[in-house]
């Protein structure tokens, strides 16, 4: 599907299925930014450090790691020493987006001025190069 996509100033976002099977499964360099979602757990850590392992291998673009549903520098910390230099984007643990998530709706429709709306915002605006305007903490 992605070997379909003009190159040339379009954006796709894919949503895959957690794990490693999808990305070595992408065409090598057909990738700009790979965006890998963990939790501050374990399991979490390990599944996502063999991702960027795997996309980094593969050449699937720039590799940003979002530590999710954080509470706290101590949490988006272990993400960060597991995968040394990798960047990473903190998304604190939010009720508004669980409250949201319950009734059907988006997050940002029901509270744009979440914590965690607002720094999935400064993620996009990191993804599509202009960083700093939604200010992620990345570390």
């Amino acid at each position: 599907m992605l070997g379909s996509v003009p190159a040339d100033e379009v954006i796709v976002v894919a949503d895959l299925e957690a794990g490693i099977g999808t990305l070595t499964r992408l065409e090598e360099a057909r990738v700009d930014v790979t965006v890998i979602v963990a939790e501050p757990t374990p399991r979490s850590i390990d599944v996502a450090a063999r991702a960027a392992a795997v996309a980094a291998e593969r050449r699937q673009g720039r590799v940003i790691v979002v530590a999710n549903k954080v509470t706290g520098d101590d949490d988006r910390q272990r993400v960060a020493r597991a995968l040394g230099g990798t960047e990473v984007v903190a998304v604190p643990l939010d009720a508004a987006v669980e409250e949201a998530d319950r009734d059907g709706v988006s997050p940002l429709d029901r509270s744009p001025g979440a914590p965690a709306v607002a720094a999935l915002e400064g993620l996009a605006d990191l993804i599509a190069g202009h960083p700093g305007r939604g200010r992620p903490d990345v570390g």
